[in-house]
């Protein structure tokens, strides 16, 4: 190996590590489940890691059959929320990892596209 050029064993093993703890996080995404809430929680969506909608809890007070705009708007809201939340919990768990292709990666001067 010349001087100053990049190790390709230490390349593949850091690849390989980062590849485990994109799974793992993966994998606890997958497992997880927030919560939204709309109208001081008389609405509440629960949304697994992976955005899919699991359970909505509507509170009885909320549901007036003259006024289903609002109960609909309770609801879009309460998924909103959900989904912010999904997004926090993916950016926690997958923003490590992401830092890491940027610019913890060091390939010695052998720069990927994109920046990788």
């Amino acid at each position: 190996m010349l001087p100053g050029q990049p190790n390709m064993q230490q390349i593949m093993e850091q690849a390989q590590r980062m590849q485990e703890q994109l799974m793992t996080a993966q994998q606890e995404l997958a497992e997880a489940e927030v919560t939204g809430t709309a109208g001081g929680g008389l609405v509440v969506a629960t949304v697994a890691g992976t955005g899919e909608l699991k359970a909505l809890e509507i509170d009885p007070k909320v549901v007036d059959p003259e006024d289903t705009e609002t109960l609909a708007d309770l609801v879009v809201a309460a998924v909103r929320d959900a989904n912010r939340a999904v997004a926090e919990l993916t950016a926690q768990k997958m923003g490590p990892l992401a830092g890491g292709l940027g610019g913890g990666l060091d390939l010695g001067g052998l720069g990927l596209p994109g920046g990788l």
